[in-house]
């Protein structure tokens, strides 16, 4: 079977519709089945087995197609649920008294939920938080059927007993279903198209200021406090001179005379110390 990786967070097991995966079996149909795992749990016969498997894959395959969004291979997804299908004829017990469709469903969307929380993951993730993740998606997509609209973070939470910050972080491991190549074409503001690495990083132009950091470094240390202070403010917190003196209870003037008389000799400072 090959491997692919599911969609991105938003689509992954995200059905196409709400439709029922398959109408109501007649009477007739039930008792059929019926007889056919009777015939296979109770006297062996393997062509019951085989006949059941037949019968149930226009089921398994209409449960894929709900999971389908085009990202991998459909027929893929129908051997994932076909495995469903034959575990649940083989562990099917025929004491019981509901439909074997009702039994093998639950199944079958439990072998595609772990064929995605295995196999889906291009990052590594935790299993529990795999789960997790799952389990927020398809809670979300049961709110969003009842209530007609997306639910909030708040109300997934409380649904799946959780708190907010785990469904956040579920949401968050989502996006780690797929990963993008760096040599990947961007669009450009101006039309051309460049590599998604082009836009990782940028030139750091403070690290030209490192060799003049350490040159005034003891000037600084010998600073007054209160001109510190204002040099802080001014290039660490990006303040105005205006507010720097609102903070300080001093007139804006006071302040840019300070910064004028502190610049200055620092300057002098790194001057000295740039000579041979």
């Amino acid at each position: 079977m090959a491997s692919a990786r599911p969609p991105r967070r938003g689509a992954v097991l995200r059905p196409r519709h709400d439709r029922p995966a398959a109408n109501r079996p007649s009477r007739d149909q039930q008792q059929g089945t019926r007889r056919l795992l009777e015939r296979y749990h109770m006297r062996g016969d393997r062509r019951a087995r085989d006949e059941l498997i037949e019968r149930f894959m226009p089921l398994a395959r209409q449960l894929a197609l709900r999971y389908y969004h085009g990202r991998e291979p459909l027929e893929d997804l129908v051997q994932v649920a076909a495995v469903g299908l034959v575990k649940a004829v083989d562990r099917f017990e025929v004491a019981r008294t509901s439909a074997f469709a009702s039994y093998a469903v639950p199944v079958m969307l439990g072998e595609l939920r772990r064929h995605f929380r295995d196999n889906g993951w291009a990052l590594h993730v935790p299993r529990g938080l795999q789960e997790r993740a799952l389990a927020v998606e398809s809670e979300a997509e049961r709110l969003q059927r009842d209530n007609s609209r997306p639910p909030t973070p708040a109300q997934i939470a409380a649904a799946l007993d959780l708190s907010v910050e785990q469904v956040l972080e579920a949401i968050d491991a989502a996006h780690a279903t797929d990963t993008v190549s760096l040599d990947a074409p961007r669009p450009a503001a101006d039309g051309d198209r460049d590599a998604l690495v082009d836009a990782i990083g940028s030139e750091d132009y403070r690290l030209e200021l490192v060799e003049y950091r350490e040159a005034i470094a003891g000037a600084l240390d010998a600073l007054p406090e209160r001109e510190r202070l204002i040099l802080w403010l001014r290039f660490a917190r990006d303040q105005t001179q205006s507010e720097i003196a609102a903070q300080l209870g001093v007139s804006q003037m006071q302040v840019s005379r300070l910064l004028r008389r502190t610049i200055e000799r620092l300057r002098a400072v790194a001057d000295a110390s740039a000579q041979p």
